[in-house]
């Protein structure tokens, strides 16, 4: 297979760089998974008339293509754009608003332009070619034609007449100066020329014609027609500033038409060079284009003319402009791969192993998780994957098989067609969905309208996984795990299944969420840390199955997706307000401290589905895996913590969002933040006590012990001692509730306290019974349970302000303390440590 379709790239310095490629494609088969293959029943409309699947789904112009092709588009920023049948409406927003929740610039029409021979017909309109980057579409009707290069970064919109007459339609009350002269009321101003600067209620645009001089008239108010068929290129752009047109005149002739994305990879250092090269017509060298601040922070030897002469307020902060059609960004790349690249601080390294083996025990090889929808399934097995790797990292070879034994046995139903949840071939569009929602955007949050679709990362890691320790799992089913991999970070139009890397915007820096569902709308990314974890699974999948090129292109997706969440998702209350690659200038803005969700139009602290701080912060760091360790750094996660400490300290918020806060909190302060990871009690699908403990103890640290042995429960045989009346704890199968009624040693239960993470169990010796926990917390403890769950886990600790070795229990399940009634009795149903029992414990 050819892997390469090579150019030359130049040298940089005096590092030293492979040539720049852009990959052939991972494979050309036609994917034939369990499922079949189906057809969504939201197919494409006519903008691909001509062309064949696969298309995008996620591009910022996914508007153009879904349900009727009418809603705004995302672009070509610094506009937004849509499709009318008849023409294309643009604009940008005047106007920027704060609610305290989120930022907004509302989508605008400023103007709408088609030529005057146009049917109308929808149909009379379609895509002509596209890129990573940019779309070029054309209206048409008989020997009329609109072509127009829409793309993002462009100051001007650029349209090519061919035989038509140009309209321009006011979106925005009535054209009130033209040609710098008055529009009256009622009445029509024409003029000829190649500019000329028109005035609605919304703002002042320049219209150029780089084709010589044309005449255009004012008529009915609100529009601007020719005076006849035009063949020729006419630029529109927004004039925000009188002061920015000497730009803006100095570089109209110079106009896009389409972007190479490429990249290059050092050879001597862990760096990649993100490269972008604009077709242009005119002088490629005096292309103006405009840059966002991460452009602005990785661009190697810019030209940028100052940032007054020309500059647009958009949700992702000032675009400012820079000359010439090629970019070069420079981005560190990750070297951390499967594991973190520390061993674990020996102060933690006994809770580790504890961890492993009971939750390696718990995997049941004969019992596995079935697949459901793919994201809880996904989250769950690649949680349970890393179990493998913590068990490898720490020398405990006995502990892989287990794992990778219960991976296979899960993913095993995925291969045949009789399981209730399969992978199908999405043939309208080209893609692997979960085929119950072919028809169902509810369906699995959206798969089989291609929203989420990075997801996919957590089916790629746990594959990884299998295949890492055992090789014939990989021949056997590599072709099939590879279609998930094509999905997400296919780099070639050369494959025949599937659009170039579904989910990245290259020019924005980062993944769009989105799909095809309501019309594709407004470009959304609620998740940045699970859109990065797509990234790291395709690159762990792409190491076991020995692909250099994919894993670099993973790892340099790994690298822009991390820095774009550090831009435009972290944010930061003491920053500068003018800096110029500051995204947010409004102090109030920093102050959300995260954003939960970044939109083309609105960012926020806000999610679709939550509201808690705690969730806004975690769906931003979670899942936690070593490569993480570049994105949590310490402003950031010491302002979430402070940003959620109220929901933090509050006992009734969920312990799997509070997990992964930890977790990054460590990468500023480990021994906080094991302290604060021994109170947890869950971890949520996604996340384990042994990752949690993993990661923690593999930070940097300054020398001081990460984890303390007080924050266990005792192990062993013990008798228990009510600590206020000196009574011994009795119970027996006979009579199994728990009462503090012994008056010496001898009449006490013997109870065997075992490992549980951060907690443990209580199992009556006499009966072999596990101590139960009360829901209502009005009865009494019991030892009558034969098997350990929830309800059976308590958190046992010194008690605070009570001699040493009297301990408080409290019943993990509903949070709350054992006490001691009138009659002895112990029940959960103590609200505070305060209010809880003493209790001592005498080894047996």
């Amino acid at each position: 297979m050819v892997r390469f379709l090579p150019r030359i790239f130049a040298l940089f310095g005096a590092v030293a760089w492979t040539s720049a490629n852009i990959f052939g494609p991972i494979a050309t088969d036609r994917p034939a998974p369990a499922g079949g293959s189906v057809a969504s029943d939201q197919p494409p409309n006519s903008f691909f008339q001509g062309f064949s699947p696969p298309y995008p789904t996620n591009n910022w112009w996914s508007a153009y293509t879904a349900g009727d092709g009418t809603t705004v588009a995302s672009g070509p920023f610094p506009y937004e754009s849509s499709l009318l049948p008849s023409g294309i409406q643009f604009g940008v927003s005047t106007a920027r608003q704060f609610d305290g929740t989120s930022i907004k610039q509302p989508t605008q029409t400023d103007w709408a332009v088609g030529f005057v021979e146009h049917n109308g017909n929808a149909q009379n309109h379609k895509a002509v070619s596209w890129d990573t980057q940019t779309v070029t579409l054309q209206y048409f009707t008989g020997p009329s034609t609109l072509t127009s290069y829409m793309v993002p970064g462009s100051p001007y919109l650029t349209f090519k007449f061919a035989n038509a007459t140009p309209l321009f339609t006011s979106g925005q009350g009535f054209i009130t100066s033209f040609g710098g002269t008055s529009v009256p009321s009622g009445g029509s101003v024409t003029k000829s020329g190649t500019e000329f600067l028109v005035v609605n209620s919304a703002a002042t645009y320049v219209i150029y014609s780089l084709s010589g001089s044309i005449q255009l008239t004012t008529v009915a108010g609100g529009r601007i027609t020719a005076s006849g068929a035009f063949n020729g290129i006419l630029r529109v752009v927004k004039l925000n500033d009188p002061s920015h047109k000497a730009l803006l005149d100095q570089y109209v002739a110079n106009f896009p038409t389409a972007v190479s994305t490429d990249y290059a990879f050092s050879s001597t250092s862990p760096q990649a060079t993100l490269k972008f090269i604009w077709s242009v017509t005119g002088n490629a060298s005096d292309l103006l284009m405009l840059t966002w601040p991460h452009h602005r922070i990785k661009l190697q030897s810019p030209d940028f003319p100052p940032t007054t002469a020309l500059s647009y307020l958009t949700t992702k902060g000032w675009m400012y402009p820079a000359l010439g059609n090629t970019w070069n960004l420079l981005y560190d790349l990750p070297t951390i791969d499967w594991n973190a690249p520390r061993t674990p601080d020996s102060s933690c390294r006994a809770q580790l192993i504890q961890g492993l083996q009971y939750e390696i025990a718990k995997l049941n090889v004969t019992q596995p998780s079935v697949p459901g929808d793919f994201y809880t399934w996904g989250n769950a097995i690649a949680a349970q994957a890393r179990l493998a790797l913590i068990a490898d990292h720490v020398g405990r070879a006995d502990l892989i098989t287990p794992v990778v034994d219960y991976l296979k046995a899960s993913y095993e139903f995925w291969f045949h067609a009789s399981s209730a949840i399969l992978p199908a071939y999405e043939t309208a569009w080209g893609g692997i969905i979960n085929k119950a929602g072919y028809n169902n955007v509810w369906v699995d949050y959206g798969n089989g309208y291609y929203n989420d679709h990075f997801h996919y990362g957590y089916f790629l890691s746990g594959a990884a996984v299998i295949a890492k320790y055992d090789s014939s799992w990989l021949a056997q089913h590599q072709t099939y795990i590879n279609w998930f991999l094509r999905d997400i970070v296919n780099p070639t139009p050369a494959d025949p299944s599937f659009p170039v890397t579904r989910h990245r915007d290259w020019f924005t820096g980062h993944s769009w969420a989105s799909g095809i569902a309501n019309g594709a709308g407004s470009r959304d990314q609620e998740s940045s840390g699970e859109a990065i974890n797509g990234y790291y699974g395709a690159m762990l999948w792409a190491e076991v199955i020995g692909d250099t090129d994919i894993k670099n292109y993973a790892r340099l997706l790994l690298a822009t997706e991390q820095h774009a969440a550090q831009v435009y998702w972290h944010l930061y209350p003491s920053a500068s307000a003018t800096d110029r690659d500051q995204p947010y200038p409004e102090a109030s803005v920093r102050g959300l401290i995260t954003m939960g969700n970044v939109q083309d139009w609105q960012a926020g602290a806000w999610l679709f589905w939550g509201a808690e701080k705690v969730e806004i912060a975690a769906i931003q760091i979670l899942p936690v895996t070593p490569v993480n360790e570049y994105l949590y750094d310490a402003a950031w996660v010491r302002n979430i913590m402070a940003y959620a400490a109220s929901e933090l300290n509050n006992s009734t918020y969920d312990d799997a969002w509070k997990s992964v806060i930890y977790l990054a909190y460590a990468n500023a302060d480990p021994q906080s933040a094991a302290r604060l990871s021994a109170s947890l009690t869950g971890w949520g699908t996604g996340n384990t006590y042994t990752n949690q403990i993993y990661f923690l103890s593999t930070r940097q640290n300054s020398g001081a012990a990460i984890c303390s042995t007080t924050q266990v429960n005792p192990l062993g045989n013990y008798t228990l001692q009510a600590a206020a009346s000196g009574r011994y704890i009795v119970a027996s199968a006979a009579s199994p509730n728990l009462v503090a009624s012994g008056t010496a040693k001898a009449s006490a239960a013997v109870f065997a306290s075992a490992f549980a993470p951060n907690a443990g169990t209580l199992l009556l010796r006499s009966s072999s019974m596990f101590v139960t926990a009360d829901q209502s917390g009005s009865f009494a403890l019991a030892a009558s349970r034969t098997v350990a769950s929830s309800w059976e886990i308590f958190v046992i600790r010194q008690k605070v302000g009570a001699g040493s070795g009297v301990y408080s229990i409290k019943a993990a399940s509903n949070n709350l303390y054992v006490t001691v009634g009138s009659d002895g009795s112990l029940a959960n149903n103590g609200a505070t440590e305060a209010s809880s029992a003493g209790f001592i414990f005498a080894s047996a």
